[in-house]
């Protein structure tokens, strides 16, 4: 291993048949002999194109093995070390591996320990410690491990000192948890600590009164995390999401002790730390808001901290109502003028008290673009919609008078809080034709919803706004909205033949409106089948196309066989993508439509069973299709099951167990269902973050009523 010329062989490799995450490879020799230059600038540019196409965004690839020889060789040869070290246990740790078989460039690092274990001594600090994260991750712990220790009994510099501690848990927790014993003491570096407490607990050693101690006299720590270990970038909040994963009570009770001690200090600094992990306790328990709340309460001791915690005490919703009185002052500030914390804040009320809110919301309404929004996606259900409120349905009015004046969302936003009152919102009908040409649309819906409970002439009043524009080419839901109360459908069907043979971006939305129709649409079964025709691609939007295509071919038509060979061709294709899961969930579900006429798709729903995502709904699938003598009905269940529990479609388990009943589950089964529904960790960790509490909400009360069903639910 040649340290005078690293780059020996450079040329030899087979670069240009290698692919990294841009394709080819064939740039990377260039790029590792300006990581080697002496040219600064040069040796920066290289460091970021080689972060980008052999570490992109996590993912390794066959040059990133390939490159690791070369890398280390330049490490060891005195080349940005430090930087080249960190590049390299970045390519060790990671598990996310394309077109390279699973653990090579891992192992191509623990085969360069030799030329990188002796930087563990090198006389700067910086590349000690770097060293010792990089080499840990190879997880050669009879290489690694030892050459650790010994460093550990040497290190006198803190930061050094605590990521070789690091470095000595990762590979061997138990040995780790006895080095942090020795250094939890006060007069130890507050750095080295605060590595002896991670490492306490990736051993899973007892939470202790002296931890506990340790832990919020190193507040704040955020000045001590690692910049190496992403993933404990907020060490408060990573100590109390580890607290939180044990799943037992007296861990959960110490890590919302930590939280409740951090919002109660008196340093700003330290109670932002308490908010972040307030927010991380919240996400993962179900326990932690009702229990938090008052703390978050407290906390809010000035106009900043209510804007930190504005986006949390949102989520919360309705149990964040004891914190109502102190989002209400800053909501209320300043309704004439734009007032970004005002809006923060009263987008958050609008969640906690909509009630409350409502007429903070009008008299603002038009400079609080957050509120607004909020309010028009209330709870961003379908069958859940802001309250109603004289005073906003006048503001609303107001600006829907001067629709040339709306910009951005704000058409969406209004006649979508006007969609939700329905009949309430009928004196806005007048807006609402005004603002019909202005963005059809949005209007047309509104108008619908609204009319739709109205008296006679009100109702005659938006048919005639409809059929004004309807006649218009191209305005497909004001054809709708027209039809919807006027059961006029000639509009309709000239707009989506016109769509659906166009090929136009609303070519999914015709589809589900044409399938709605029924046999009444027969005379635009020709245009279906021509659409389907002009896909066949394999991205994503081609796949939920055809589908969208098929469904609406097989409600029009009721022909099974084009249907059937429709989405079989969609299954087909998006095995060959791992980014079409979804593709299948949807062409599964379309098949539960066809009934006993999807039975030959039987194997491709099958095949479905092992992906925990696609699961559901091929079992949905499956009951639909299948003779119910042939159903494995227990094994369904299984499948949804592991569904929930990886969080991979927890609604479509929901949609899966229900249908299957109570009788499909053995009693193992029943009580891990228990433990989804009444176990403290939530089970939706993952999705839009402002809607993973809600939705996990949502799938515990599914999950408690189908319980009751069970003959006898067993405790989690």
């Amino acid at each position: 291993m040649d340290l005078v010329h690293p780059l020996d062989g450079l040329d030899a490799r087979p670069w240009s048949s290698l692919s990294h995450a841009y394709g080819s490879a064939e740039d990377i020799p260039d790029l590792l002999r300006a990581l080697a230059g002496a040219d600064v600038d040069a040796a920066d540019e290289a460091l970021s194109e080689l972060y980008g196409s052999i570490l992109h965004q996590g993912t390794v690839y066959a040059a990133s093995a390939e490159a690791v020889p070369f890398l280390a060789g330049i490490a060891a040869a005195g080349h940005r070390t430090a930087d080249v070290l960190a590049l390299l246990g970045g390519m060790a740790e990671t598990d996310d591996e394309h077109g390279v078989a699973s653990g090579a460039v891992r192992a191509a690092v623990a085969d360069r320990l030799p030329l990188l274990l002796p930087l563990l001594a090198s006389p700067d600090p910086e590349t000690r410690r770097t060293a010792a994260w990089a080499v840990s991750h190879t997880r050669a712990t009879a290489i690694a491990l030892p050459a650790l220790r010994a460093r550990w009994d040497e290190e006198a510099e803190p930061s050094a000192c605590a990521e070789i501690l690091a470095g000595i848990a990762r590979l061997d927790p138990q040995a780790g948890a006895a080095a942090a014993a020795a250094v939890l003491d006060p007069s130890q570096p507050a750095e080295v600590r605060m590595a002896a407490v991670f490492a306490s607990l990736d051993a899973d050693a007892p939470w202790t009164e002296p931890m506990h101690t340790t832990m919020l006299s190193l507040l704040p720590a955020d000045p001590l995390r690692s910049d190496l270990d992403l993933e404990r970038g907020e060490p408060l909040a990573a100590v109390v999401e580890a607290l939180l994963g044990r799943g037992r009570y007296s861990e959960r009770t110490a890590a919302f002790a930590l939280v409740d001690a951090a919002l109660h200090d008196g340093r700003a600094e330290v109670r932002a730390e308490g908010l972040w992990a307030a927010d991380r306790a919240c996400m993962l328990s179900r326990s932690a808001p009702r229990r938090l709340v008052w703390s978050l309460r407290a906390a809010a001791v000035d106009e900043e901290s209510v804007v930190a915690m504005s986006s949390l005490l949102g989520r919360l919703g309705s149990v964040a109502a004891p914190a109502a009185d102190i989002l209400a002052p800053l909501a209320g500030r300043h309704p004439d003028h734009d007032d970004d914390h005002a809006d923060r804040a009263l987008a958050a009320l609008v969640l906690v008290a909509p009630a409350q809110s409502a007429p903070l919301l009008a008299a603002g309404l038009g400079r609080r673009p957050r509120a607004l929004d909020a309010a028009a996606g209330f709870r961003s259900t379908e069958d859940s919609a802001f309250p109603y409120s004289g005073d906003l349905l006048d503001a609303v009015r107001d600006r829907l008078a001067r629709p040339e004046a709306l910009s951005g969302n704000e058409p969406w936003q209004l006649t979508n809080l006007l969609a939700g009152w329905g009949a309430e919102a009928a004196p806005a009908l007048p807006e609402l034709c005004t603002a019909l040409p202005h963005f059809p649309g949005q209007a047309a819906r509104a108008i619908a919803s609204v009319a739709a409970g109205c008296a006679p002439v009100d109702r005659a009043q938006a048919v005639t706004a409809l059929r004004a524009v309807a006649a218009e080419p191209g305005v497909l839901p004001a054809a709708k909205a027209l039809h919807d109360l006027d059961g006029d459908i000639a509009p309709l069907l000239h707009c989506l033949e016109q769509d659906l043979r166009r090929g136009t971006s609303q070519l999914r939305e015709a589809a589900r409106i044409a399938g709605a129709l029924g046999p009444l649409a027969a005379a635009l079964a020709p245009a279906l089948r021509e659409a389907l025709t002009g896909t066949n691609g394999d991205t994503t939007p081609a796949l939920d196309t055809d589908t969208a295509l098929a469904e609406a071919l097989w409600r029009v038509t009721g022909d099974a066989d084009a249907v059937v060979a429709v989405l079989d061709s969609v299954f087909s294709r998006a095995e060959q993508s791992p980014w079409s899961r979804w593709s299948v969930v949807r062409a599964a579900r379309a098949t539960v439509l066809l009934g006993p006429a999807g039975r030959p798709l039987t194997a491709r729903l099958e095949a479905a069973l092992d992906d925990p995502t696609q699961a559901p709904a091929a079992a949905l699938a499956l009951m639909a299709v299948g003779a119910p003598a042939s159903l494995d009905r227990t094994a369904l269940g299984e499948a949804a099951l592991r569904s929930a529990e990886s969080d991979a479609d927890p609604a479509g388990a929901c949609d899966a167990l229900e249908a299957l009943g109570p009788d499909a589950l053995n009693d193992d089964q029943t009580r891990r269902l228990a433990a989804l529904a009444d176990g403290d960790a939530r089970v939706v960790r993952s999705g839009v973050e402002d809607r993973i509490i809600q939705q996990d909400e949502a799938l515990r009360n599914r999950g408690r009523a189908l319980l009751t069903a069970c003959p006898d639910p067993a405790a989690p």
